[in-house]
């Protein structure tokens, strides 16, 4: 997930407009991705752990 979120859609949203927030539309992109990364991985390591 993380991998797709950072360079598989990575053209699509390489634009400075739209401004969301006051930052260009790909830090706004870049700075969700990092966020939802641990969430993906604790998403990730809870249903591992369950088996």
């Amino acid at each position: 997930m993380p991998y797709v979120l950072y360079l598989g859609v990575l053209p699509l949203v390489n634009r400075v407009q739209p401004v969301v927030f006051g930052m260009p539309f790909l830090f706004v992109w870049l700075l969700g991705a990092t966020l939802l990364t641990p969430v993906c991985v604790w998403m990730t390591w809870r249903g591992d752990h369950r088996r």
